[in-house]
């Protein structure tokens, strides 16, 4: 198969009628314009010019060689400028999936004042606490908390999340406070994940860590429903500190078993790869490093 630089050499050649002209047009030296046809020519086996002193002309051969070719060349020049300014200028479909947590009126700010600083950018995001496959879905990328487990993906650390365990005033009220991990099988709780009406909580405190199988009357699978029903007085709930900071300064939640917490998860921006990032990735991804998120603690 001709060699696609030569080809392109010789249209150029063809449409100035000039190896010198080509050549300074092409940014390349007269000798190097003349070898590339010279070896085209070898390739095909044909002759597509008549060089003479005075003179460069196309031969029928290489008429219908320029016909042909000239036109696919154009739309791959003009393919390459577009795929070009398209990493000058951040533009087009980004598609982002967020778990559940993100589904808040904070997040949709950050997201709006974000399109409007790039109104070229287009964003589909998918709310859902499923591990969506990046490549099959063509998703751009996502954030996502805990422990990462495709080992191909590409990750960025954005900050990190811890749980307290906590329980409403009216739910405590005539029950005896926790005063060691081991006293939560002894209450009701609020599960994430749970099977059968239980789950095990993974608590730490310093060097020392514990697991704790606890039980209780509803689970979900996300945070929105479990705070909601920690916040109703179902039970203890083990809730990220964004989901039970201000409740506990006011009084509404009380936090329990202070010297212990789930241990710290992290919070990841994960991408199929880190080769030729679209701009408009590498402007979301330095929008989600520059946000003060309230749904994360910053990283230390």
């Amino acid at each position: 198969m001709a060699d696609l630089n030569d080809i392109a050499v010789f249209v150029k050649v063809a449409q100035y009628g000039s190896f010198s002209r080509a050549a300074h047009s092409l940014g390349m030296p007269v000798s190097t314009v003349s070898r590339k046809v010279t070896s085209l020519e070898e390739q095909l086996g044909v002759t597509l010019l008549q060089r003479t002193t005075r003179k460069l002309s196309l031969t029928a051969q290489g008429r219908a060689c320029y016909d042909r070719c000239s036109e696919p060349l154009a739309h791959l020049m003009d393919a390459e400028q577009a795929l070009t300014e398209t990493q000058r200028k951040p533009e087009g479909l980004l598609k982002i999936s967020v778990p559940v947590i993100f589904g808040q009126n904070v997040f949709y700010e950050f997201i709006s004042s974000f399109l409007r600083t790039y109104p070229d950018i287009q964003i589909d995001l998918f709310v859902t606490n499923l591990f969506l496959d990046l490549v099959a879905e063509n998703i751009d990328v996502a954030i996502r908390f805990g422990e990462l487990k495709d080992s191909s993906i590409v990750a960025q650390r954005l900050g990190k999340s811890v749980r307290y365990l906590v329980a409403t005033p009216d739910y405590l009220k005539g029950r005896a406070l926790p005063s060691k991990p081991e006293d939560l099988k002894d209450h009701r709780c609020v599960l994430l994940n749970g099977r059968n009406g239980e789950a095990d909580w993974h608590l730490v405190s310093g060097r020392r860590s514990i697991d704790v199988r606890v039980s209780g009357p509803v689970s979900s699978r996300d945070f929105d429903a479990v705070s909601a029903f920690t916040y109703r007085g179902h039970g203890i709930g083990l809730l990220p500190s964004t989901y039970c900071d201000e409740e506990i300064k006011r009084g509404e939640l009380i936090r329990l078993l202070p010297y212990w917490s789930s241990p710290e998860i992290f919070v990841h921006a994960v991408y199929p790869t880190r080769r030729f990032l679209p701009l408009r990735l590498q402007v979301f991804l330095e929008a989600l490093k520059a946000w003060k998120s309230p749904l994360w603690l910053p990283l230390r």
